[in-house]
């Protein structure tokens, strides 16, 4: 199993480097950041920072989306980082909640991401392409490579990412979710003709390493949150009883009462109190090393290749060095 850190590109920029640099000291391979213009710094600005100050941390957004630049930009950037740093990126993409939302747009169609997977892969990669009718192709990439990985939870975004992607990102590490979701994306890899066991498996959530069970509910109740402006859209779509979405995902916001993206992805959000002890214990790795190891088995024998810790809390630096001192060897 892979491990990855993710982070927010908060002010100064240079604590986000410091962050990853620590990572990769200790075993981590993959080094995430959050995408929302307007919330947080520009990540690929420090992305090329991080991969300067790296020497085998693969880097990529968590997850960027189709609207916010054009995607021939989007590869470009991708393509240059590669030329620079060989090869070190990874294009984690979705619809875009937070950047979209913030700025007042509604997120991206599915068929939209199906469209940027394709043309921003192309592009990387050194291959022609169509946008709108016109083809292009970026004519200095060399030996580019550049594997695209979706963030899903319906049932039509899961196929897609089936379908198309490199990799599927699950925000959450719940197991009998993440087993229910990884069946459903590898199904739909056979369907396309493709090998189900060529789709990496990342899961993406909260760890902090602990004692305090009450204190690290508290530091990562945002997560639900999070997940559940997702979950709201599925709703929305499907119903709150649906034989296509599983009430074990949708069930707990229906005391939710809206969401106010100045606090996106913050401990101590106040729109978050709808979300219950079990849900943040079921979404999130809490606890002492030794439960996030047990839990972390279990998502290995689920398919899981990669865990992307979401650190966003008051326990950056000791949880990190927790999973590079005991999780990540225990799960080598």
């Amino acid at each position: 199993m892979d491990f990855g850190v993710v982070l927010q590109t908060d002010p100064p920029g240079s604590a986000v480097v410091g962050l990853m640099r620590r990572a990769e000291r200790q075993g981590f391979r993959y080094g995430w950041t959050f995408d929302s213009s307007v919330l947080w710094q520009e990540p690929f600005v420090i992305h090329g920072r991080i991969l300067e100050h790296t020497d085998r941390l693969i880097v990529g957004p968590m997850v960027t989306n189709p609207a916010t630049r054009a995607l021939e930009v989007t590869a470009s950037t991708f393509a240059t980082l590669n030329e620079m740093y060989g090869n070190r990126t990874v294009c984690g993409i979705g619809r875009g909640d937070s950047a979209q939302r913030v700025a007042g747009r509604r997120p991206t169609t599915l068929a939209q991401v199906g469209e940027a997977i394709r043309v921003i892969r192309d592009l990387a990669e050194g291959r022609e392409t169509e946008i709108g009718g016109r083809t292009l192709r970026i004519p200095w990439v060399r030996d580019g490579r550049l594997p695209v990985w979706m963030a899903a939870y319906g049932p039509k975004a899961l196929a897609m990412t089936g379908e198309l992607a490199d990799g599927f990102i699950l925000q959450l590490a719940d197991p009998f979710l993440t087993e229910w979701m990884v069946k459903a994306v590898r199904k739909a890899a056979a369907d396309a003709g493709r090998d189900p066991d060529a789709v990496t498996v990342c899961v993406a959530a909260p760890a902090y390493v602990g004692e305090d069970l009450a204190h690290a509910r508290e530091q990562c109740r945002w997560f639900g949150g999070m997940v559940g402006n997702h979950v709201a859209d599925l709703v929305s779509r499907y119903g709150e009883h649906s034989d296509v979405v599983p009430e074990a995902l949708t069930s707990y916001i229906k005391a939710r009462q809206g969401y106010d993206y100045a606090h996106h992805g913050r401990a101590g959000n106040p729109d978050t109190a709808f979300v219950p002890d079990e849900i943040v214990d079921r979404f999130c790795l809490l606890g002492p090393a030794e439960e996030h190891i047990r839990k972390l088995r279990a998502l290995r024998d689920l398919g899981v290749d990669q865990f992307a810790l979401y650190a966003m809390h008051d326990a950056k630096e000791s949880t990190i060095d927790a999973y590079g001192d005991v999780v990540i060897p225990a799960l080598a």
